[in-house]
């Protein structure tokens, strides 16, 4: 499985920008796809994430009601929506992916990964 993130970028507060997690190879729908960040001098951590099967879906408490995570299975697409940026939402944004339906929040879960995009958010 490859995956490709895109749709990083510079903005300033308030803004909005939807980040893309393409999946290729073998796919399946009992798997489940988190998004986390990274941003300099801290962990890497859970930002949101979704079950393939079902569609059920996870926030960390910080993102929710401001971003929306949904996934496209024709297309093998995970989004992630992100609405109200912060300056602290500043980090690089990872896609990654596992076997089996459940949204875990600690990257040791997943085994696979996109390259990061990064987000910046001026204030």
């Amino acid at each position: 499985v490859q995956l490709q993130a895109f749709g990083g970028g510079l903005v300033q507060a308030g803004d909005s920008l939807r980040l893309s997690c393409v999946a290729s190879g073998r796919t399946s729908n009992d798997a489940a796809t988190g998004w986390f960040r990274q941003a300099p001098g801290k962990e890497r951590e859970f930002v949101a994430g979704i079950r393939w099967s079902g569609g059920n879906q996870y926030y960390e408490d910080s993102v929710k009601g401001r971003f929306t995570i949904s996934k496209n299975s024709a297309k093998n697409t995970v989004y992630l929506q992100m609405n109200s940026l912060k300056p602290e939402d500043t980090a690089v944004y990872y896609c990654a992916l596992r076997w089996g339906s459940t949204v875990h929040r600690t990257a040791e879960w997943y085994s696979y990964w996109g390259t990061g995009t990064l987000v910046t958010v001026s204030s």
